[in-house]
């Protein structure tokens, strides 16, 4: 895991949207947050929480992308950029659609089954890992990969 992972547990779908928030409020333009997890532990959640926090959409507003593979959302402070990898066999597919341009972009990305796809990301990203552990209860582990997604881990453990 290393000395830089961080873990924080979520005793509900309201406070994994809370510590989305918390993501978007701190982050900058050209950061990739790249969630894994199964069915169900909170990866969209995640991403809605992201989406408010920059201001970009309501919780209520963000979709899945699955079946889009990519939802853009550009009402916020930065842009806000949902992918699924899902549906994808790899990092071929996820590069034809566009995600290297997209991630460019100088939004802030989440990448929703984005351990299907490692090697069409940045090396800079921070890797989310969600896991349920009950009913309603979840736990984030943080995994920055770079001096950037440090930074940004830095700012949401600081508030």
């Amino acid at each position: 895991m290393g000395h830089d992972a961080w873990t924080v547990e979520s005793r509900s779908p309201e406070e994994t949207l809370e510590i989305g928030r918390r993501i978007g409020r701190a982050a900058r333009p050209g950061d990739v947050a790249a969630l894994a997890g199964e069915l169900g532990s909170g990866k969209t959640v995640l991403a809605k929480g992201m989406a408010e926090g920059l201001g970009a959409a309501a919780a209520r507003e963000v979709l899945s992308p699955t079946f889009v593979l990519c939802r853009e959302y550009l009402g916020g402070r930065i842009p806000f950029y949902h992918l699924d990898a899902y549906r994808l066999r790899g990092a071929a597919d996820l590069e034809a659609i566009g995600s290297a341009e997209i991630l460019a972009q100088g939004g802030l990305a989440a990448v929703e089954w984005a351990d299907r796809a490692p090697e069409a990301l940045p090396p800079d990203r921070l890797e989310v890992r969600l896991e349920v552990a009950g009913p309603a209860s979840r736990r984030l582990t943080f995994l920055p990969r770079g001096p950037r997604s440090r930074q940004l881990l830095a700012a949401l453990r600081a508030r």
